[in-house]
């Protein structure tokens, strides 16, 4: 048994840097100059994907006999935050199509599933969406509507998917569709669905507060015929799976909030500097010293609580709780930080000339995807309490 507590030791490594350095330069010269155009137009990018997918950085953990690079959590953490300092829209996009889809077929697919679709997912020749959430059943996932009915060699899935990221664009997605009753104990299972399937089609995209830049739509099932080739795993485990791919998942979320997180608070540093009051950088006041170093506090506290998930889930251990608690601390810091922020900068905060309001208005999206905070603290308190 795992003891409760171990002492860890968190270095970055060679590899690590130059990954995270890799992300910095592309987000810096690629994202950074059309992020605002993005967001006003609620354009998803879909060739900026691709030159992710180029640099091997849409199929980070795929083993390289997928074509994938083969790195670890660590490296992916450090790709996350460093594309969402500069846009959380792009990080969250980064992010599902990494740990979601493609993660969810990398782990319980078959050989034959993992030949057929991991190599294009890894180099974004296809992207990948994911769907367990329903209109009326978020949280609620053992009460979903979306069924699929054994006819023979074949599965035909009736339904709608919402808030899926990429929904409309995706050309792969994994869906999680009840396969049993209601509430029943292993009612449902999961499929590999692509984009061309007759009765499968796009419905609404949602107009969203932040993260506009990041596709996310209704994915809608009209008598969608499928082979049972591609079922995932076993008939009743689709939740199980999704229970397992969101604990990675959270970890993707956690290090998202955590590169919002530290844009926010590079930006309100800099311009604490800058900024000049009574003959004087605002930075000189105690008021705006202490907001920075409560950023600062709360960053190094979350940074650590991401690299000790990051570390359980490279050792193959238990890491639920671990993942959840990352999760939900980096997501609330996230919110809180931005609105600091937005504070420091004042009535400029408040304006699109700089950069704090977009972080502030991605950030809140962290705290209810992949599991609002209540759902996080439902899975701690029921993972201390056992």
């Amino acid at each position: 048994m795992r003891q409760q507590f171990q002492i860890m030791h968190f270095q970055t490594s060679e590899i690590t840097q130059q990954v995270a350095q890799i992300a910095r330069d592309f987000s810096n010269q690629h994202i950074r100059p059309n992020l605002m155009e993005w967001d006003e137009s609620q354009e998803f990018p879909v060739h900026i994907f691709k030159a992710l997918g180029e640099l091997g950085l849409m199929g980070v953990l795929v083993p390289t006999t997928y074509g994938g690079s083969g790195l670890s959590y660590f490296e992916y953490n450090a790709i996350i935050q460093e594309v969402a300092k500069v846009c959380g829209s792009i990080g969250l996009s980064l992010a599902a199509h990494n740990s979601l889809c493609t993660g969810h077929i990398m782990t319980f697919g078959n050989e034959t599933q993992k030949q057929k679709y991991l190599p294009k997912l890894a180099t974004a020749e296809h992207i990948g969406a994911w769907g367990l959430t329903e209109p009326n059943t978020g949280s609620d996932a053992g009460n979903m509507k979306t069924t699929a009915v054994k006819d023979g060699d074949n599965w035909i899935i009736n339904g709608t998917k919402s808030w899926i990221t990429h929904g409309k664009s995706g050309d792969v997605a994994v869906v999680i569709c009840r396969t049993g009753e209601p509430r029943a104990k292993n009612n449902s299972t999961a499929f590999i669905v692509e984009r061309n399937t007759p009765g499968f089609s796009a419905g609404k995209k949602e107009n969203k507060l932040g993260m506009r830049a990041s596709e996310t739509a209704e994915m809608i099932f009209d008598n969608c015929i499928i082979s049972d080739e591609n079922r995932l795993g076993e008939v009743g485990d689709g939740f199980k799976q999704a229970m397992k791919i969101l604990d990675g998942g959270r970890i993707s979320i956690a290090a998202l909030s955590l590169g919002i997180a530290r844009g926010a608070y590079e930006a309100s540093v800099k311009y604490a500097k800058e900024r000049h009051q009574f003959d004087q950088p605002i930075a000189n006041f105690q008021a705006i010293a202490f907001k920075l170093a409560d950023m600062a506090t709360k960053i190094e506290g979350a940074e650590l609580l991401v690299q000790q998930a990051c570390d359980l889930k490279m050792k193959g251990l238990p890491m639920t709780k671990e993942s959840a608690i990352a999760k939900y601390y980096a997501s609330e810091i996230a919110v809180e930080i931005s609105t600091d922020a937005v504070q420091i900068f004042g009535g400029y905060g408040y304006t699109k000339d700089f950069p704090v309001e977009k972080f502030y208005r991605d950030s809140k999206l962290c705290t209810i995807g992949e599991g609002t905070s209540e759902i996080q603290k439902l899975v701690i308190s029921r993972e201390i309490l056992k």
